[in-house]
């Protein structure tokens, strides 16, 4: 990272973990105890950018590189989807997990908005603009899975043991383990498609950063060797006078030959 963007990396990191402070005492301090809310996700996924945020940022005051990329997607996705099934799952009357708002302190409701609200969109913002781009693969969004997936496991266990669900969508209780197994394919499909969408800004937000090398200038061509001008033809030597003909000597006279007669008797 430059040196000039370590003030504002750090600046947005310490905020993210002043908001999970803040959001955790808040809601403590309503009816909800300490103990009571560890077991929920919000919770849980809200400490972990709180502690990886407070990490970033020291390193980022000090000059060293960032965590893992991996991680720290893996961890914003964990917020992300802490806001995205608040807003749009539990706290939504037309959804079917819709949970019943209970009548919140003041200091309750500024909380559960820092939990749910605030501090997703400072770990968002601290993703997009200071991670380092290009490092996230495919693959990834698969991986980033294991967490939500053990949460699952640990919210049937617990409700085995003391009767009661941290939400409505895991409650087999309530759906059965058939049911269950339903919701939780399909926010797995969500989640890992909400991964893909995080490494594919990360895709965009690298060719941004990283502009294509520009094209080189074309070598410059040797000049082309002037035309000499071809001297004038040369002339034409006439062809000496033909041979006059020799006119051919007469024929020499032919001599009649001498007839032999047969001497008288």
């Amino acid at each position: 990272m430059s040196l000039r963007r370590r003030p504002a990396a750090v600046a947005v990191r310490v905020l993210v973990v002043l908001g999970v402070v803040a959001g955790i005492v808040l809601t403590a301090a309503g009816p909800a105890t300490l103990t009571g809310m560890l077991p929920y996700f919000t919770i849980q996924s809200n400490l972990a950018v709180g502690l990886l945020a407070g990490y970033a940022a020291a390193r980022a005051w000090w000059g060293r590189p960032d965590p893992p990329s991996a991680l720290r997607g893996a961890v914003t996705l964990y917020i992300t989807i802490t806001g995205v099934v608040y807003h749009l799952v539990l706290a939504n009357p037309a959804s079917p997990f819709a949970m019943a708002q209970p009548d919140r302190t003041l200091a309750d409701a500024v909380g559960n908005q820092f939990l749910h609200t605030v501090v997703p969109l400072l770990a968002v913002a601290d993703w997009a603009l200071f991670d380092h781009r290009g490092r996230l693969r495919p693959r990834y969004a698969a991986w980033w899975l294991a967490f939500p997936l053990a949460y699952l496991g640990f919210a049937l266990v617990r409700g085995l043991l003391v009767g009661s669900y941290p939400y409505p969508f895991v409650d087999a209780g309530q759906l059965g383990y058939a049911g269950v197994a339903v919701s939780a394919a399909g926010f797995a499909a969500a989640f890992w498609l909400l991964g893909l969408a995080f490494v594919g800004v990360d895709r965009v937000l690298t060719r941004r950063v990283r502009p294509s090398a520009p094209t080189a200038p074309p070598e410059p061509t040797a000049p082309a060797a002037p035309t000499i001008p071809a001297g004038p033809a040369a002339s034409t030597v006439p062809a000496g006078p033909t041979a006059s003909t020799v006119p051919a000597k007469p024929a020499a006279p032919t001599i009649p030959a001498t007839s032999t007669g047969t001497p008288p008797g």
